[in-house]
């Protein structure tokens, strides 16, 4: 019996997962930066540390970039997790190797597009075009699973 990372298409899903995965990490990163460079936190002990004398609570406000970066943030989170969980089922049903990695890697172009066009911004429709390109990837994925694999 095989492995299951001897199996190509479970290998490249596992690929394909940590990119949009790291990217996901990322955006908690960046979240970072921009709340410590514009001094726009979430509490007033995240603020404490600067400035000695100041009241913090002044530093605890919302901020349009920070809210930009946790708005794409959320997004990913939206559908980042669906695509792992349809993805992996997928993954395991045993599709044709070419139209799996045409799924992941659109799906993965897709979410890095996404995150560039929601953080430059980019004008629309970009960030609405990405979105529904890996929404559909992740559709196709499902639909593909029911029609192959319907035990109602």
């Amino acid at each position: 019996m095989e492995g299951l990372m001897d199996n190509e298409i479970l290998r490249a899903f596992a690929s394909y997962a940590t990119i949009v995965l790291s990217k996901m990490m990322l955006m908690s990163t960046i979240t970072a930066y921009f709340r410590i460079t514009r001094k726009a936190f979430a509490n007033p002990e995240d603020a404490a540390s600067l400035g000695k004398g100041e009241n913090p609570k002044k530093f605890v406000r919302t901020d349009e970039a920070v809210e930009r970066v946790r708005r794409a943030h959320l997004n990913d989170l939206e559908n980042v997790v669906p695509f792992l969980g349809v993805g992996l089922l997928y993954a395991l049903s045993g599709p044709d190797l070419g139209a799996a990695l045409l799924h992941f890697r659109l799906f993965a172009f897709s979410r890095l597009y996404h995150g560039v066009a929601y953080l430059v911004p980019l004008p629309q429709p970009n960030r609405g075009l990405a979105f529904f390109l890996g929404y559909g990837v992740t559709l196709s994925m499902a639909c593909g699973l029911l029609r192959r694999h319907l035990y109602l």
